[in-house]
C-alpha cells in the first residue's frame, strides 16, 4: 500500500475547507478518515475516479429548524433543531440525537459522518445520520423537557420513519426523553413504528440498549488484550464520564475483574485509590441519573477518594483509558501523560474524544488505540437489533442481546486487525476506517453516479 499521500490529502482537505467554512470538528473528523483512507483509495483506482471520498463527506441533506416552547413560568423559548441525515447507502439513516447547548450544525456533520463508518462496522444495514438542538436539558423541569420534546418531534417527525431515518439518544437524550420524543412520534402518526431506538422495554425498547456502549466498548478492549496475550483481570483503569456511556463501562469492568479509579463529569474528576466497586457505582448513578447531582459529592460520601476540580483523568497512573465523556478530551499534554504513566491500551467510548496531535503521539509512542467508530459502535449495534425486533414483533432475552453484540465486537475487532495491521502494530485507526469504507464504496459504485 501507498505509505502517504500527503498531496492528495493536503488537496482534498483543502477542498473539503472551502467547502464548509468553520466547521472545525467536522474538518476534524474527516481528515482522521482521509488520513487512513487516501494511500488506500490511490491504490485502488476505481475509488479514485469515481470521487467516492468527495461524495461521501458532502450530506444526501441537512435540515435546520426552529424548535419553540413555553417554560414553567409561561415564557415562550426558541431552540433550533437538526437532522444531517449523512448516508443511506447501505441502510436508512441511523444515528442519535444530542441535545446540548453546544450542539451546532458542525458538531452533528463530525457526528453523521463518523455515523456512517461507525454502523458500517457493524455489518447491519445501517446509513449514518444525527440530530439534535442546542436545548440544554439540565435545570429543566419533566414539564419543560416534555413541552419541547413534542414541538422538536412535531417538525422533525416528517422527515423520520422506520425505513427512513431512524434516531435514538445521544448526551442529554435519555429514557425520559426518548419517552416523550416517541410519544409525539406516536400521537402524530397514529401508529407503532421502529422509527426510534433506545425506547422502553415496555413500549419497543431492547433488553441491553441502555448497557451496550459501555459494555461494548469493554469487549472491544477485552479482544484488544487476548489478541496481545493479555486479559483485563486486575488492570487499573481510568473512565472518564458518569452518564451512561461512563457508567455502564464501570459496571463490565468491575465483572470482569478490572479496577475503576476514576469517574468525571464538566466540575472534574474523582480518584479513588481503593477502586469503584458495585456499591459505589450504584450510588454514582444514583446521583447522577436520579438526583443529577454533581460528581464531587462522590469524594464526600466516600473520603478516602479525591476529587480533583476542573481536572481530566489522565494524569493518573493506570493500565488502560476509556475516554467516555465528550469529543476531545484527551489533548496533546493528556496524552503525554498517559505515556509517561505507561498506559496500555485505549478505547474511546466517546465520540471523537482525541485530537488528532494526541493520538499521533499514542500511535508513535506504540500504544494500542481503538477509535470510537470500533469500540463504541456497541450503542448503534443493539439500536439496529431493536429495529430487527421490531419488525417480527418479538422480544430477545437479555442474555441473547448480549451475545450479540459480544459477536459485532469481537467481529469489528477482527476486521480491524484483518485491514491495520503493521508489521508489530496493529492500527485500529486505519483498520476500522479502510474495514467500514470498503463496504460503502463498492455499495456506491454498484448504484452508479446518484
Amino acid at each position: 500500500m501507498t505509505n502517504y499521500a500527503p498531496q492528495e490529502l493536503e488537496n482534498f482537505m483543502s477542498g473539503l475547507r472551502k467547502r464548509n467554512p468553520g466547521e472545525l470538528e467536522f474538518h476534524q473528523a474527516v481528515e482522521e478518515v482521509a488520513m487512513s483512507l487516501m494511500p488506500f483509495i490511490i491504490d485502488n483506482p476505481k475509488y479514485m475516479q469515481a470521487q467516492l471520498l468527495e461524495r461521501l463527506t458532502e450530506p444526501d441533506r441537512v435540515i435546520i429548524f426552529r424548535v419553540c416552547w413555553q417554560d414553567d413560568q409561561g415564557n415562550i423559548r426558541t431552540n433550533r433543531g437538526y437532522r444531517v441525515q449523512f448516508s443511506n447507502c447501505i441502510g436508512p439513516y441511523k444515528g442519535g440525537l444530542r441535545f446540548h447547548p453546544s450542539v451546532s450544525l458542525s458538531i452533528l456533520k463530525f457526528l453523521g459522518f463518523e455515523q456512517i463508518f461507525k454502523n458500517s462496522l457493524t455489518t447491519l444495514p445501517l446509513g449514518g445520520g444525527k440530530g439534535g438542538a442546542n436545548f440544554n436539558p439540565k435545570g429543566k423541569s419533566d414539564g419543560e423537557v416534555m413541552r419541547f420534546c413534542q414541538s422538536f418531534m412535531t417538525e422533525l417527525s416528517r422527515h423520520i420513519g422506520a425505513d427512513i431515518d431512524i434516531p435514538a439518544g445521544d448526551i442529554g437524550v435519555g429514557a425520559r426523553e426518548i419517552g416523550f420524543l416517541y410519544g409525539q412520534f406516536k400521537r402524530l402518526n397514529n401508529r407503532h413504528t421502529g422509527a426510534i431506538t433506545g425506547k422502553g422495554f415496555n413500549y419497543g425498547g431492547s433488553r441491553m440498549r441502555p448497557e451496550a456502549t459501555g459494555y461494548g466498548c469493554v469487549y472491544m478492549m477485552r479482544e484488544v488484550l487476548s489478541h496481545a496475550g493479555d486479559d483485563l483481570d486486575r488492570k487499573t483503569c481510568l473512565v472518564s464520564g458518569s452518564g451512561n456511556v461512563a457508567q455502564f463501562c464501570a459496571e463490565k469492568l468491575i465483572q470482569l475483574g478490572a479496577k475503576v479509579l476514576t469517574m468525571s463529569d464538566s466540575s472534574g474528576t474523582i480518584y479513588d485509590p481503593e477502586g469503584i466497586n458495585e456499591d459505589k457505582l450504584a450510588w454514582i448513578k444514583d446521583l447522577k441519573n436520579i438526583r443529577r447531582g454533581r460528581i464531587a459529592e462522590y469524594a464526600k460520601q466516600y473520603p478516602l477518594a479525591q476529587f480533583l476540580e476542573g481536572k481530566r483523568p489522565w494524569s493518573i497512573p493506570a493500565d488502560l483509558a476509556f475516554p467516555c465523556a465528550t469529543q476531545n478530551e484527551i489533548e496533546a499534554p493528556d496524552a503525554k501523560a498517559l505515556i509517561a504513566n505507561s498506559c496500555h491500551a485505549i478505547c474511546e467510548g466517546a465520540n471523537m474524544p482525541s485530537t488528532k496531535e494526541a493520538i499521533d503521539l499514542l500511535q508513535a509512542a506504540k500504544i494500542i488505540f481503538v477509535p470510537g467508530k470500533a469500540a463504541n459502535a456497541g450503542g448503534v449495534a443493539v439500536s439496529g437489533l431493536e429495529m430487527t425486533q421490531n419488525s417480527m414483533r418479538i422480544h430477545w432475552s437479555a442474555e441473547e442481546v448480549d451475545q450479540r453484540l459480544l459477536g459485532i465486537m469481537q467481529n469489528i475487532h477482527q476486521k480491524c486487525v484483518q485491514y491495520g495491521t503493521e508489521d508489530d502494530y496493529i492500527d485500529y485507526v486505519k483498520g476500522a476506517n479502510i474495514a467500514a469504507f470498503s463496504k460503502i464504496a463498492d455499495t456506491m459504485l454498484a448504484y452508479g453516479v446518484v
